[in-house]
């Protein structure tokens, strides 16, 4: 007998994916959460029915939301993850040796145990001395954050539940006050393919430059993602993601990876002209 993981992408679009086994299924205080093991992709993990993360392809969304701004900023010290609690995102980051502190802010801990159990190659940095974690609300906690961080990533769920808050003006508008004066924000865009999916990074991007001088998007391609065609945000008190882009320094590094290079970081911000004219109304100008 086949099994096969649905995930409704819109009304009239699935992604199925053959399953041979459910690992994990339970409620935590926030959300379900269920991790499958597949043939092609291998162990995926799924929150509330949409999938966050695949064994095969998350290098792709992992290194594209932390190594471009590592590229631009020069001084990297101090940095938050917001959500994030699959640890990928740390991961990436404790890749660079002079980064000094990472703060994860994960809502739900339950996300950051089942991770660990089924996703040990991704939460390998978790224990790292310079990671602390605290289990509190994102929103709240950037709250409280004034002149902190060189570098906030914001590794959200979609916009709805519990990830809804991290998509605020509220929120932007404290990620700007919690970064120091040449800090730069990542966040996970959305895709702008499906109609309900573009609005919302346009809202998103709407509501980031009202924030900040400087923000753009960028692009990547995720192939389980909803349309396989993702954006992430770029957005800065300083430094432009390609007039200050130093591939020379960010090489030296020596840093091997599957997806990123510094010739496709400059690629990625050119985007496709429907994504222009989504986001042309928004965009602030060069």
């Amino acid at each position: 007998m086949d099994f096969w993981f649905s995930e409704q992408h819109t009304n009239d679009v699935k992604l199925s994916i053959r399953v041979d086994k459910q690992l994990y299924s339970a409620h935590s205080d926030f959300q379900r959460i269920d991790v499958f093991d597949s043939p092609e992709f291998g162990r995926f993990l799924v929150l509330d029915g949409y999938m966050m993360l695949t064994q095969k392809d998350e290098f792709i969304y992992h290194e594209m939301i932390v190594h471009p701004a590592m590229a631009v900023h020069p001084r990297v010290r101090n940095a938050l993850v917001i959500g994030g609690g699959d640890g990928g995102a740390v991961r990436e980051l404790c890749r660079y040796d002079d980064i000094e502190h990472i703060d994860l802010v994960e809502i739900d801990k339950q996300v950051v145990e089942v991770s660990r159990e089924f996703f040990p190659e991704i939460t390998c940095s978790l224990d790292d001395p310079r990671v602390k974690i605290h289990y509190r609300d994102g929103l709240r906690y950037v709250r409280g954050c004034k002149d902190e961080y060189d570098l906030i990533i914001v590794d959200s769920t979609d916009p709805f539940g519990p990830g809804e808050g991290l998509f605020t003006r509220e929120f932007y508008g404290n990620c700007y006050k919690a970064l120091k004066e040449d800090g730069i924000m990542i966040n996970q865009h959305e895709s702008p393919f499906y109609r309900e999916d573009a609005l919302a990074c346009q809202r998103a991007h709407k509501r980031i430059v009202e924030s900040f001088p400087i923000s753009k998007v960028y692009q990547a391609h995720i192939p389980t993602y909803p349309s396989g065609h993702w954006l992430f945000g770029f957005a800065s008190k300083k430094y432009h993601p390609l007039r200050d882009l130093d591939e020379k320094r960010w090489n030296a590094r020596g840093l091997q990876c599957k997806y990123y290079t510094t010739m496709l970081h400059k690629g990625a911000f050119y985007i496709p002209a429907y994504v222009e004219e989504l986001l042309k109304n928004v965009e602030q100008a060069d």
